[in-house]
């Protein structure tokens, strides 16, 4: 009796050191920093461990499938016309992309890189694209000319390509996000490249406070003064602008690098920078840039429409300043 009575006093005190020890295992702050898609990522999250190799695999998930730097992703395939199996983020984000191409009747449109390497690689060479060179390149763009058929990308022209580059980042930012809910993170903030995922509350117990760039004229992007800050809770955010990215032509004309798939050219419109917030940042990251191209008081149309949107549009007013409208609810989320 005595030697049952011992063994069971030791499995006591083995059982009571053991939630001892876990109890040590306190949740706590932790940030990962890196880089990814062409920019830097800072994740902070509240954990037991450091969740550094779970966020790189799915960072990784989604550069296998929407980079087209990568020579084996999914959309390289795809625009090589080369026998690809479409996994459930490339169909995600391709049928994300017509939906939101329908509503904003083609302003956003996955299939005009074409037309952003012209311009891109012409300014490069100091001249822009011609009006028949840009005419000829309309021929391969139309998300319309595109479709989901059997598993597999349908084109019209095998020579249209696949640009995701305006919605895979704030895809990516979901994606990390989900795998942290997966493992059961409560509170963090995912922000790669600017876009962003806010659950929960900060190291202080508050909501997150993520700012809004002051838009100027930056192209290495080392300006940090802050137009608003916004305190974010349960929402993704996204931001589009001009003012980092545009080039000066041979004729000294400035243009903006986001190019209207439906004209062909780049915008000319006044919006400087389109913060969108919604509930999820592949939404927010493409309705940013949507809004870059239809202009301010379009934007408000689609946003009257979508109740589940918010958007902060900085714009160049008819005085020439910087002048800024915003989506009425967002007036609480603003820090004053």
């Amino acid at each position: 009796m005595k030697i049952i009575l011992r063994n069971i006093l030791t499995l006591t005190l083995f059982a009571f050191a053991a939630m001892l020890l876990a109890s040590c295992q306190q949740k706590q702050y932790i940030t990962t920093s890196g880089e990814v898609f062409g920019t830097i990522y800072n994740i902070t999250y509240e954990y037991d461990r450091e969740l550094k190799d779970e966020i790189t695999m799915a960072l990784e998930e989604v550069d296998f499938s929407l980079s087209p730097f990568n020579k084996e992703s999914v959309i390289t395939k795809v625009n090589n016309n080369q026998k690809a199996e479409l996994n459930k983020h490339f169909i995600s984000v391709f049928e994300t992309a017509m939906k939101v191409s329908d509503d904003t009747e083609g302003a956003f449109d996955i299939t005009v890189a074409p037309l952003v390497n012209a311009w891109g690689f012409g300014f490069k060479e100091g001249k822009k694209p011609t009006e028949e060179q840009v005419d000829s390149l309309k021929e391969l763009i139309g998300y319309q000319k595109v479709k989901l058929e059997n598993g597999a990308v349908v084109k019209e022209n095998p020579d249209m390509m696949l640009d995701c580059s305006a919605i895979a980042k704030g895809y990516g930012v979901d994606a990390v996000a989900n795998r942290l809910r997966e493992i059961g993170v409560e509170n963090f903030l995912v922000e790669i490249g600017g876009e962003v995922v806010s659950q929960g509350v900060n190291p202080k117990g508050n909501a997150w406070r993520v700012g809004i760039i002051e838009p100027v004229d930056d192209p290495l992007s080392t300006a940090t003064e802050h137009k608003a800050i916004l305190n974010v809770q349960d929402i993704a955010m996204a931001t589009s602008g001009n003012y980092r990215n545009f080039y000066i032509a041979e004729d000294g004309k400035r243009y903006a690098h986001t190019i209207d798939p439906r004209t062909g050219y780049p915008i000319q419109h006044n919006i400087l920078s389109a913060t969108v917030l919604g509930p999820s940042c592949t939404i927010a990251d493409a309705y940013a840039t949507s809004f870059m191209v239809v202009g301010l008081e379009k934007a408000k149309e689609i946003l009257n429409r979508h109740p589940e949107l918010m958007a902060y549009l900085i714009y160049n007013n008819e005085e020439g300043k910087n002048d800024v409208w915003y989506s009425p609810k967002l007036k609480e989320l603003i820090n004053e």
